[in-house]
């Protein structure tokens, strides 16, 4: 069974702490600006929103890849950057319509969530409101989302 990644804004404080542990789990640093989540404040509201990779079925990024180094790993079902085959030629970036996969200037290659492999995201362990959640693939949304698209009357009827 696939999971994903489940944000959700309304219990998000924007304290960090997801940022924080991203970027220690993939570089050893708290630096958040390495971090593969982003957290969006919107001021004016008072709201803080998470935000990463979604994982998408039919990926962009991966159809974008002229390389094919963007690869769906079967244990977690992420799409994964694999680093050394990445030429960092930033096409993915372009395809990505959510603006989640990020050029590293230091290495010359992108990154994006990979949902810190076997052990689960290192962002829903740090969340302490539970804004972040790795849940069942089924239960995000997208089903529900796919069934209320599918009663839209795209054709309406002229009178």
């Amino acid at each position: 069974m696939q999971k994903s990644l489940h944000l959700d804004p309304n219990k998000c404080t924007g304290c960090l702490q997801c940022e924080m542990a991203c970027a220690w789990e993939n570089h050893r640093s708290f630096t958040t600006a390495k971090s593969r989540i982003k957290v969006f404040a919107f001021h004016h509201e008072g709201r803080f929103v998470p935000y990463t990779c979604t994982q998408c079925d039919e990926a962009w990024c991966v159809l974008a890849c002229p390389v094919d180094a963007i690869r769906l790993d079967p244990a977690t079902g992420a799409k994964i950057v694999l680093e050394p085959t990445c030429v960092g030629c930033k096409v993915c970036t372009i395809a990505c319509p959510f603006g989640t996969i990020n050029y590293v200037a230091s290495t010359g290659k992108v990154q994006k969530c990979d949902l810190c492999g076997d052990h689960g995201p290192a962002c829903e362990k740090a969340c302490p409101t539970g804004a972040i959640t790795y849940v069942d693939a089924d239960w995000t949304g997208l089903g529900k989302m796919r069934q209320w698209a599918g009663k839209t009357d795209t054709n309406p009827a002229t009178v």
